[in-house]
């Protein structure tokens, strides 16, 4: 699809030839794209057009948005409900090494529903992911709003059909295998776990070390398209594995269940199980924010020539409130 922000370098409409949309190491793009917007801004356009334009509102009547937002649906329902059912039978069974086996069916499962949904909707089913290409600007903040609502709803639908599947005991043992910093492991007893604070870091280092070490490969165009769809898919799922296994064993705490790496993942499980999944459930999404934020703006200092998207910068935040600003105070200064 034309339009789907395909962030792992597949063919598209605009580019069936599947060739790289590179900019030269001499041409500053986020440069050119302020330029570009400023030039813009300068135009005919009223301030409310140009914050429709900024936020995209256009993609709300678009039905490839829609298309594609069916796509982090179905994707992220999926993910949801082969993760904890993983997680699940992983302790059921008393496998000697239960977080081996969760780590490595997290990178199996993630990179054949990245590759599964990238044509679609360009393979996102976190909001980690969509929240950070919103603000690199390589999607409108409308489409990552619509995008994370259906990621919620798609964790919701999954972790209902777990519910469905399994026993009312196991679902009671194992929380629907959602996200915990701590359980009480017996009736008014005490609980067992890693701190909030504690949580809290292990979310944020994890977010950016994933989106250092995967989700920055996949932005940038010429290494997407030099390693191809599947080896950036598996560098993403690898990534998270390995993630999912040095939280868990790093802390060597029972009631802890590893960083989240997906809050959508986690809030699934505590729309349909509720309890003890709420407790601190703030710590999976506040983590993963900082971290993204602070992962954008480690790229916007780094050297101009070592990233370079498959994509413009659009919709980028610091270049959009640069102009929202600029153009208020023209249309300040022009009133009085």
């Amino acid at each position: 699809m034309a339009d789907s922000t395909n962030i792992l370098g597949l063919r598209d409409e605009e580019n069936p030839q599947g060739e790289s949309k590179i900019l030269a190491c001499s041409t500053n793009p986020r440069f050119e794209a302020e330029k570009t917007e400023d030039q813009k801004s300068k135009g005919s356009a009223t301030f409310g057009q140009l914050i429709s334009e900024r936020l995209g509102l256009d993609e709300l009547s678009s039905p490839s948005v829609w298309r594609a937002s069916v796509a982090e649906v179905v994707g992220t329902a999926v993910l949801v409900f082969l993760v904890d059912t993983i997680v699940i039978s992983s302790f059921q069974t008393d496998t000697k090494t239960p977080n081996l086996l969760i780590s490595f069916s997290v990178f199996l499962i993630a990179t054949i529903l990245i590759l599964a949904t990238a044509p679609i909707s360009g393979g996102h089913i976190n909001p980690i992911i969509t929240f950070t290409a919103a603000l690199f600007g390589l999607i409108s903040p409308v489409r990552a709003a619509v995008y994370i609502l259906a990621q919620c709803f798609g964790a919701v639908l999954g972790a209902l059909g777990l519910n469905v599947v399994v026993r009312h005991s196991i679902e009671e043992a194992y929380l629907l295998g959602g996200c915990t910093l701590r359980v009480v492991v017996a009736p008014h007893g005490p609980s067992v776990g890693v701190e909030t604070g504690q949580g809290l870091w292990l979310e944020l280092i994890c977010t950016f070390i994933f989106l250092y070490a995967s989700i920055w490969i996949a932005f940038d165009g010429r290494q997407a398209q030099a390693h191809g769809p599947v080896i950036v898919c598996s560098i993403v799922g690898a990534v998270l594995g390995i993630l999912v296994f040095i939280s868990i064993t790093v802390t060597n705490q029972k009631g802890y269940s590893g960083a989240g790496l997906n809050p959508a993942r986690c809030i699934g499980p505590a729309l349909v199980r509720g309890g003890h999944l709420w407790d601190d459930h703030w710590v999976y999404w506040v983590g993963p924010a900082i971290a993204c934020v602070i992962f954008y703006l480690f790229i916007k200092v780094s050297p101009q020539q070592h990233f370079q998207p498959d994509n413009d910068f659009k919709y980028d935040f610091l270049t959009t409130l640069k102009v929202l600003i600029m153009s208020s105070k023209s249309r300040g200064s022009s009133s009085i």
